[in-house]
């Protein structure tokens, strides 16, 4: 990574020095296949990359540079002159003097294809031995495939040509122009040039796809019509599973809700989105050419959450061809334009224009609890925030600038209104069409639009970290009414900041005779300071449950008063609203993370309620949140009961579920991951050999694998047993899980194995890394792994400067050895950062994030300890 990176001030020299008329770049993919290099060399399998670009350069005789990341480079030709590659290509940079005000550089170069979901990414089916080649870039790795000036505010159009062997199919943003034969067995690609665009959702997709189309036609309100040519595509032995035509149905929903409210035509043409392998993030915003993990294509039974998180995704990234890909953020500060923004409209366009009506709910539980924990690390930064350069970029993709941004982007609305928020896009769009912009730009139509001055709330709320808690305090007379209901307002002594929120208050009480808790009295008050009356809400009736920030409408973490919290313990699963009771549940996690709550309370509520949970959504997040309060905030001498506990639970839920129902499903993912017993390794085998039956439950190759794992982790399935399984489903998806589990097997030899095959080798792809490291990290071999402590310490500083940021991020982040949750570990982490004060400054703050995680684990711990002590 060193000398990879770009500052931010080089930057805005850079876009101050120069503009760019176009790029055209031809590439050459022919190399892909086949066994072996056709050099017969050793090094990285290379493919040729001829760049010419246009620009202009304000200032005559300056120079600059223009950013490359390749093996080698044959010639470098700039304004007719050739340059000496060996003189002006260091590795990352070809240097550039002499400039004149119109300019035309030709870098010819062999660049690397990638196993790391960076630049080029290539990948070799197992299942048919196919090759499958994707791109991936953001927010800094065209240059892996092209010579670029890479930075988002140089944008420029863009056309692309490409040779790939004659059986294969292409794709990149523009339309595919021109198809001609080439020489030998392959074909010529030519794409139209696209609008002017950054060089990070540049795009190209080849190999021999599966590929399905449709077609969008809508009248505008101007009376055009439009029609955009709908594709979809996925590798081929994922065709059997592609369902196409929901994944088309939503992208229709999308574009028709955004052409009503944004009324500004799709502007990039054509609208494929390609479901790839090996995919390191979610999705990514190219424009006519969106890629996605092909997780999102289902190989066997899954709830509808899975589909709701598709389609969530799906509309994200529609929302970016607007917000981000239209107009673009200026430099990464400004992260937040395009990615806030994307994730607020992805649930809101959900909500209102498909059938997941209860989208908010998940927002609430699952979104903001993302932005909850990152609010509280010490690398928390406000929602616009310091981008020195593109190693932070890398990290900054976090729960602030998505799930945070998001919040508070839902606030906003709120605050000035849902028209005037749409007026001020649609006025921003127009005024920054194809353009960058930055923070005041978005402000100054939104001021526009709702007469409001937004300076305050911009400073309270964009400028500043942390996350502000609100607790309800209630008076009471004598007959039991409400003489003074006011709200306490907190902050973190690192972030004092008390904001402006406009929250409401519910109150709720159990009806007699079905005792479910509902709403009886609602009131919506603006919160500023430490402390805010609520007199609306002065002379009710006393509640059972007192719900500040009821409706969700502000972004905060919810506290209860005494009595609240003694009805939630009695009757959580009594509170009727699902978007309340997910909230209650948010509360109630955020207090055990906290260490307000023992974890064994946590797990205990979880054992009584979650089996009345509707949202399935609540109940996966449900189980995802009670194995980490077992794992890590519970203290140890605890585990094996709660454990125990837990697995007796979640096979009583398993058993009394509708059959074939999405929740049977549920819980017995939830059983595998809990299993802890012979009798429950018993079960798992039986149903994996046929022998057990569970009435309704279908037992595919997914949940195969779910039911293996353990297996292999508790030393029940060895490598033949896994080996088999891999037979069964020799499939990318099956060596991912194949991998998993070797991984996982409770012995020295195999962790000693899968260690050195993630830190001390890069042999295997980034899917793979991921992989062995969930394989690796076990909550049950926590003594097993503890040797590795030391080892981490001594090796991440190495693995950084070594590998790609990406696999870097999966090792300093999944081999932390948070399982030696002990105050040794907190003192060797200290330690590390102590001397190594120098270190990447991205690398530090990945330490000092799951030194955080750590430390909140410790007291968690000894907060579950001394309520065991009462």
């Amino acid at each position: 990574m060193p000398g990879e990176n770009l500052s931010r001030d080089e930057a805005r020299e850079r876009a101050e020095l120069l503009s760019v008329d176009g790029y055209e770049v031809a590439l050459d993919l022919r190399s892909a296949v086949g066994e072996t290099r056709e050099d017969g060399g050793d090094g990285p399998r290379t493919f040729r990359s001829v760049t010419t670009v246009r620009f202009r350069c304000s200032r005559p005789g300056a120079g600059t540079f223009v950013d490359l990341l390749a093996p080698s480079v044959t010639a470098v030709t700039l304004n007719g002159e050739p340059l000496d590659p060996a003189v002006v290509f260091d590795g990352t940079r070809v240097a550039l003097a002499g400039l004149r005000e119109e300019n035309v550089l030709v870098v010819d170069a062999q660049c690397a294809y990638s196993r790391t979901g960076e630049g080029m990414h290539r990948f070799v089916d197992p299942e048919d031995g196919e090759v499958y080649l994707y791109t991936q870039y953001e927010p800094a790795d065209a240059r892996r495939v092209f010579a670029t000036f890479e930075q988002p505010d140089l944008k420029a159009p863009f056309r692309f040509e490409v040779t790939a062997p004659a059986a294969w199919t292409v794709w990149s943003n523009g339309v595919s122009e021109t198809v001609r034969e080439g020489d030998g067995d392959a074909k010529v690609w030519r794409f139209r040039e696209t609008e002017p665009i950054s060089t990070y959702i540049t795009a190209v997709v080849a190999g021999p796809y599966h590929y399905e189309s449709d077609l969008y036609r809508r009248t505008l309100s101007d009376g055009t019509e439009i029609e955009i040519p709908l594709g979809a595509l996925c590798r081929e032995g994922l065709a059997r599973h592609f369902d196409a035509d929901d994944i088309f149905t939503v992208t229709k929903q999308g574009l028709d809700f955004f052409h009503d409210h944004f009324d500004f035509p799709y502007p990039f043409g054509k609208y494929d989105q390609a479901f790839v392998p090996e995919y390191n993030i979610g999705a990514m915003e190219n424009p006519g050419c969106v890629t996605f993990r092909e997780e999102y294509i289902f190989r066997g039974n899954v709830t509808q959450a899975s589909y709701e998180r598709r389609a969530n995704v799906i509309l994200h990234e529609m929302a970016h061809m607007w917000f981000g890909d239209l107009v673009t953020m200026r430099w990464w500060d400004d992260l937040w334009l395009k990615e806030s923004f994307a994730d607020f409209m992805g649930s809101y366009s959900m909500v209102e224009a498909t059938r997941f009506t209860n989208g908010w709910v998940t927002f609430a539980n699952n979104r903001k609890a993302w932005a909850y924990r990152a609010d509280q690390l010490p690398s928390t930064h406000p929602i616009t925030a310091d981008i020195r350069d593109l190693e932070d970029a890398k990290l900054n993709f976090d729960g602030i600038t998505y799930a945070k941004g998001a919040s508070v982007l839902k606030q906003l609305v709120a605050y000035v209104g849902k028209d005037a928020f749409m007026e001020g896009a649609r006025r921003y769009f127009k005024r920054h069409a194809y353009g960058n912009t930055r923070l005041e730009d978005l402000l100054a139509v939104l001021e526009e639009t709702s007469g409001r001055d937004l300076a305050s709330w911009s400073r309270a709320w964009l400028q500043t970290a942390g996350v502000n808690s609100l607790t309800p305090q209630v008076v009471y007379d004598a007959a039991g009414r409400i003489t003074e209901l006011a709200v306490f307002q907190e902050s973190a002594e690192s972030h004092p900041e008390l904001r402006p929120h406009r929250v409401a208050v519910g109150l709720y009480r159990r009806e007699e005779g079905t005792g479910a808790l509902v709403r009886y009295a609602r009131a919506e008050v603006d919160v500023a300071g430490p402390r805010t009356v609520v007199a609306e809400l002065a002379g009710s009736e006393k509640p059972d449950l007192v719900l500040v920030n009821d409706d969700d409408l502000t972004y905060c973490k919810i506290r209860f008063d005494a009595e609240s919290l003694a009805t939630l313990r009695a009757h959580l699963g009594d509170v009727a609203d699902p978007l309340a009771r997910a909230l209650c549940w948010s509360a109630l996690w955020n207090l055990t993370r906290d260490a307000l709550m023992p974890a064994r309370d946590f797990v205990d509520l979880v054992l009584r309620f979650a089996g009345r949970e509707t949202d399935i959504g609540v109940l996966q997040m449900l189980h995802a949140w009670t194995r980490s309060a077992l794992t890590h905030y519970a203290a140890p001498e605890w585990r094996e009961q709660g454990g125990q506990a837990l697995a007796d639970g979640a096979l009583r839920e398993l058993r009394i579920a509708e059959p074939g129902s999405e929740h049977q499903l549920t819980w017995a993912r939830f059983f595998a991951a809990t299993a802890c017993r012979a009798s429950d390794f018993q079960l798992l085998q039986g149903l994996l050999e046929g022998t057990a039956k569970i009435d309704g439950l279908e037992v595919d190759q997914e949940l195969r694998w779910a039911f293996l794992g353990p297996l292999a982790a508790h030393g029940v399935a060895d490598d033949e047993v896994i080996n088999a399984e891999l037979a069964r489903d020799d499939t990318a998806s099956g060596k991912r899980h194949q991998v998993r589990c070797l991984a996982s097997r409770p012995s020295a030899a195999v962790k000693a194995q899968a260690w050195a095959a993630v830190v001390e080798s890069d042999a295997l792809s980034n899917a793979l890394v991921v992989a062995t490291i969930d394989g690796f990290v076990q909550p049950g071999q926590r003594e097993l792994i503890a040797p590795y402590a030391q080892k981490y310490f001594a090796a991440i500083e190495r693995v950084w400067a070594e590998r790609s940021i990406q696999i870097g991020m999966d090792v300093v982040s999944g081999l932390f050895p948070g399982l030696q949750d002990d105050p040794a570990t907190l003192d060797a982490t200290d330690a590390w950062l102590a001397g190594h004060e120098g270190a990447a400054p991205a690398l530090r703050r990945l330490v000092l994030e799951a030194r955080d995680d750590l430390a909140r684990a410790l007291r968690g711990q000894a907060c579950d300890r001394g309520a065991a002590a009462v």
